[in-house]
């Protein structure tokens, strides 16, 4: 049987784009940097994500039924590393972010290629994980640069 180490390195060698899962709840703003977002479907519109079961972010986007996607830039590892780190508190997490005004509650991060807002529609248990499936309610581009992506443990440039 193949173990977790196994995975992981072959894993990490598939490059994998970089975006940050933001959530608003209860007047609190939780975030994330993932690389499992996919495309799921044009029609309807649908994205997936995959949130470890022990990540903060986990039951706060669960009861949140909704979130935002920032596809991060290539020159945006800072950020994606600030928000890979666990169990920082919510208030630490967002000081000194730079954030973009939304008519959601889900945190925009300024300077992202793209943001996509999102109802949650499904969930799905996968191991260790919960994927989320999100219905795009809005689609924003911004800057037309290269996107960030995670290989070999450490971000790129593309």
């Amino acid at each position: 049987m193949v173990g977790a180490d196994e995975l992981r390195a072959a894993m990490r060698r598939f490059p994998a784009g970089v975006a940050v899962v933001t959530v608003a709840l209860d007047d609190e703003r939780f975030g994330i940097t993932v690389a499992s977002l996919v495309s799921l479907s044009l029609e309807p519109p649908l994205v997936g994500i995959s949130i470890g079961l022990q990540s903060s972010i986990h039951e706060p986007l669960r009861r949140a039924r909704r979130f935002a996607v920032n596809v991060l830039a290539g020159d945006q590892g800072g950020l994606a590393q600030h928000f890979a780190r666990s169990g920082l508190p919510p208030l630490v997490a967002w000081t000194g972010i730079a954030l973009r005004e939304s008519a959601l509650a889900e945190p925009l991060l300024e300077g992202a290629l793209a943001w996509l807002e999102c109802a949650t529609q499904a969930e799905y248990e996968a191991g260790d994980h919960t994927i989320f499936v999100g219905s795009v309610e809005s689609v924003e581009l911004g800057r037309d640069e290269d996107g960030l992506a995670y290989a070999r443990s450490d971000y790129h440039s593309v």
